[in-house]
């Protein structure tokens, strides 16, 4: 714990470094503010409760995790996920999730888990990111084009019905702004400015509509001082109230009915699943933008410090109103552009939107909707990854193809704690599958009555090379192989030299290859086995019970005790 912070203690920072990790972290800050209240919106939340999770877990996740350069705050990854909590728990289901999502990453990263999540296949994170974006780019529909829309239910199939059904309550006035949003967002990157394209497309954004509502008698735009309320102490206010982040227990807070949601065993059992998918997601996400950002400010992250400090981040946060955070890495490749080198950059960025809280509360206010939802569809859009999902639908494998389609549907089409589950699975299948592809066994020696001799082997002998891991995906592969001897062989030998790993499942098939060669009394030797794997097999008692076994140390060692011992080497042995 605590490896970036530490490493960039010791590596003595000079105090034009530190400056330079200070104005990066106030670039950083000004493109946070408004995605983290973009995002906190598209999540079913008040867009104070992003500003709380960018500013707490920021900091802390800054301080106690694995890389220097990440910056951590509330991520579109968890929109499509958080939504549907919110939906059915209220904001106090959802902040108890992403409590319990906090303490599972810090027994994945205590664990050690983190170099496991770190390799996921590419297919499934594009599949992931690209439903991911297809979904929050639809629900911004809405807002967008001001479409008379009381609420987006149902499966991705009915929200877009809804939509379609909706098209003729169009405003083109909340078009415009909308349109005029995202033309800054495409255009602004071509001017090359040091002025984050965000703030300015939401400037412009919210120019326009103040020169509508001037122009047109009657007009309202929604802003997000009208779409959002709150009461503290008896005060109340429109948009962000203007305070700082309030200590309370999540299950303090309020449930879909408005009242605190409670603390009992059954709502802990029933937000499992969807802890362990914030859980899932955070960790590939944090793992993935660590990975990224090594790549381009050339230093080295600690995945499982990583882990424990997101988890360390996502058990605060939420004790401050704070969603489920993890690191994002359009806010860090920001954040490396800018020069930041250090945590000090995060924790910065994290300080300007709390000052930005205190102080701009009431012009914030302000932000048209439209020009959020377009703000939202241009992350959408830079997530999705189209550029890379179609290259891979070109160049990919077919099974690489048909694991980026499955991730694809099923979190567009159904959630993401099934697509979460089933990605994971596909992992895990595709690991196995080409483990499985490595390993495989070279014969030498009689194969067939009458074929030539290998290596002017006596006929009584066969050598088979076996080669990669022998576990329960493997073992039944390679050992069909061995048990296909010729009647006429009395000595077969294994050259293991190339065998990485030995499981239980392999041992259990070797015990049955070992006893159905005993059964045609045709001894074993086992050559070149490494001694870890040696001391698996005696642990088994495989030699205990089967005495036409042993081990030697090359096949050339096999074939000299063949040579002067057969076929007394049955009983006897190398050793």
């Amino acid at each position: 714990m605590l490896y970036a912070l530490t490493r960039s203690i010791r590596s003595k920072p000079s105090l034009s470094i530190l400056w330079s990790n200070v104005l990066s972290g106030l670039t950083v800050g000004v493109i946070a503010l408004p995605l983290s209240m973009a995002l906190a919106i598209a999540s079913g939340v008040p867009p104070q409760n992003g500003l709380y999770t960018a500013i707490v877990a920021g900091i802390v996740i800054a301080l106690t995790g694995g890389s220097k350069v990440n910056i951590s705050g509330p991520t579109a990854a968890f929109v499509v996920l958080l939504l549907p909590i919110v939906q059915q728990y209220g904001l106090g289901g959802l902040l108890l999730s992403g409590f319990m999502a906090g303490i599972i990453l810090i027994l994945m990263g205590v664990l050690r888990l983190g170099s496991l999540i770190e390799v996921m296949p590419y297919p499934v994170t594009v599949g992931f990111t690209a439903g991911i974006g297809v979904v929050i780019a639809t629900l911004q529909i809405k807002d967008l084009l001001g479409l008379d829309v009381v609420s987006l239910d149902g499966h991705f199939p009915e929200k877009v019905a809804t939509l379609i059904s909706a098209m003729p309550s169009l405003d083109w006035r909340e078009a415009l702004i909308g349109g005029m949003t995202f033309l800054v967002l495409v255009l602004w990157p071509r001017v090359r400015s040091q002025i984050p394209g965000h703030l300015v497309a939401l400037l412009v954004g919210s120019f326009v509509a103040v020169g509508l509502v001037q122009v047109f008698d009657g007009f309202t735009v929604e802003t997000i001082g009208s779409r959002f309320q709150y009461e503290i102490n008896g005060v109340s206010g429109s948009g962000i109230p203007p305070l700082l982040p309030q200590f309370m227990w999540p299950w303090q807070q309020p449930g879909p009915n408005g009242e605190p949601i409670g603390l009992s065993f059954e709502l802990v059992d029933m937000l499992t699943g969807s802890a362990l998918s914030i859980a899932m997601l955070g960790a590939i996400e944090s793992l993935l933008c660590a990975v990224v950002a090594d790549g381009m400010s050339g230093k080295k992250h600690n995945p499982n410090d990583e882990l424990i400090g997101q988890g360390i981040g996502n058990l605060i946060a939420p004790l401050f109103s704070g969603i489920p955070a993890t690191a994002a890495i359009a806010r860090t490749a920001a954040n490396i552009r800018a020069g930041g080198s250090l945590p000090l950059s995060s924790v910065v960025h994290s300080l300007f939107i709390l000052a930005a809280i205190l102080a701009l509360a009431p012009l914030l206010a302000y932000i048209p909707m439209a020009s959020m939802a377009a703000l939202l569809i241009m992350v959408a859009w830079n997530m999705s990854e189209a550029r890379h999902f179609v290259r891979i639908l070109k160049i990919a494998p077919r099974h690489d193809v048909l694991t980026l389609l499955t991730c694809f549907s099923l979190t567009v089409l159904f959630d993401m704690v099934i697509a979460v589950s089933v990605g994971v699975g596909l992992a895990a299948m595709l690991f196995i599958r080409r483990s499985i592809a490595l390993t495989g066994v070279d014969i030498r020696g009689v194969l067939n009555e009458g074929e030539a001799q290998a290596q002017d082997l006596p006929k009584e002998v066969a050598v088979y090379d076996v080669n990669g891991p022998l576990f329960f995906g493997s073992a039944q592969k390679a050992m069909r192989h061995i048990s296909m001897v010729n009647p006429h062989v009395r000595v077969v030998i294994l050259n293991m030299r190339s065998v990485t790993m030995l499981d239980m499942t392999a041992i259990v098939s070797m015990e049955s290859i070992v006893s159905e060669l005993r059964a045609r009394r045709i001894g074993l030797l086992i050559s070149n086995l490494h001694p870890r794997m040696i001391l698996k097999l005696r642990r088994a008692g495989i030699r205990k019970r089967v005495g036409e076994l042993a081990f030697c140390a090359s096949v050339d060692e096999a074939l000299k005790s063949y040579e002067r011992k057969f076929p007394r080497i049955v009983e006897e042995g190398c050793e």
